[in-house]
């Protein structure tokens, strides 16, 4: 039986409890969420709802603000992150399809 806790991605954590979690301020997540580094959920009643993988995240954004990087700077590095995680799927796939390709025209000849 699969839990909402169990899902990384389940939106569970408020963000009273997620600034307690990792010791910032709620307007900071606030910030981050205005900035679009980090978007969380909304419940019925449109209140943030953050996922363990956004908790990740935010913790993320706070160990790179403490390098002197900026929201913009960070945003961009998920966005380029993304693009990365997608182009590498893409890369596999096509690495899958020419190989068996080359199978069934060397089982041809």
């Amino acid at each position: 039986m699969n839990l909402p806790m169990d899902d990384e991605h389940a939106a569970l954590f408020t963000v009273g409890q997620v600034a307690d979690m990792l010791e910032v301020q709620q307007a900071f997540l606030r910030r981050i969420d205005g900035q679009r580094v980090v978007s969380p959920q909304r419940s019925a009643g449109g209140q943030r709802r953050y996922s363990r993988h956004e908790i990740g995240r935010i913790q993320q954004v706070v160990a790179m603000m403490d390098e002197g990087m900026t929201l913009p700077a960070i945003r961009r590095i998920f966005e380029l992150q993304h693009e990365l995680a997608l182009l590498t799927r893409e890369r596999d796939e096509l690495a899958r399809l020419l190989a068996a390709a080359r199978r069934e025209d060397s089982e041809e000849e």
